[in-house]
């Protein structure tokens, strides 16, 4: 005889009849109610993807104008530095060959004198050289015409064979760098005579008179 134990008789759930197991489950959610939710999710993060584009674009924006504006500002300092550096260059050179021109003055006078000779010579003609080199020059000519801005008037006189201010002898030559004058010709000038263009001026007249048969007869 067997004795049956209590309790450890498989005991099945109550499972309401005409029901099955299926319905027990709980239903997950409806894929419908998902599908509907999600586009206004998307909206909104295209929305804020959108906005931090446009922010990185500004940035960009003043990020490339700040680095254009250095650039030229930079430029323009590479300009001003070279610049002022010739600048220097040049004020420097016509300051040094400024204090060669009495030396080379001698050197002319000498020249002139046939003194120009031997050692003397070629130590002249090589300083000479070497102020051409760096970019002396020398003006002044017997019979241009006077000119204020390069000429120094140290002699006057008239004469009747000029018809405008002409530079008669060159009494110190003078010396430029460029277009930089760095000591004006000195000069004796001569001036027509008071007088002289009046006379010139009826000469041409009975000259033009004769070639046409004289007056016209009333």
């Amino acid at each position: 005889m067997t004795e049956e134990t209590p309790g450890f008789d498989e005991q099945q759930p109550d499972v309401p009849s005409g029901a099955t197991s299926d319905d027990a489950e709980p239903k997950a959610a409806s894929p419908s109610a998902e599908e509907g939710a999600a586009p206004a999710g998307d909206t909104g993060q295209d929305a804020g993807l959108v906005a931090q584009l446009d922010q990185v674009r500004t940035a960009l924006g003043e990020r490339t104008a700040d680095l254009q504006r250095l650039q030229a500002e930079y430029q323009n300092y590479r300009r001003r530095v070279e610049r002022d550096r010739i600048a220097v260059k040049e004020i420097a050179i016509a300051n040094l060959l400024t204090e060669l021109l009495p030396v080379l003055d001698d050197i002319g006078r000498a020249r002139e004198h046939g003194e120009l000779v031997g050692g003397f010579k070629s130590v002249a003609e090589s300083l000479e050289s070497t102020a051409a080199k760096m970019g002396l020059q020398q003006f002044g000519k017997e019979g241009e015409p006077f000119d204020p801005t390069i000429h120094e008037a140290l002699m006057h006189s008239y004469a009747p064979d000029v018809t405008e201010t002409t530079c008669v002898a060159i009494l110190q030559p003078g010396y430029r760098i460029g277009e930089r004058t760095i000591r004006p010709a000195r000069v004796a000038v001569a001036e027509p005579q008071p007088g002289a263009q009046t006379v010139k001026a009826e000469e041409s007249a009975d000259a033009d008179d004769k070639e046409s048969g004289g007056p016209d007869e009333g």
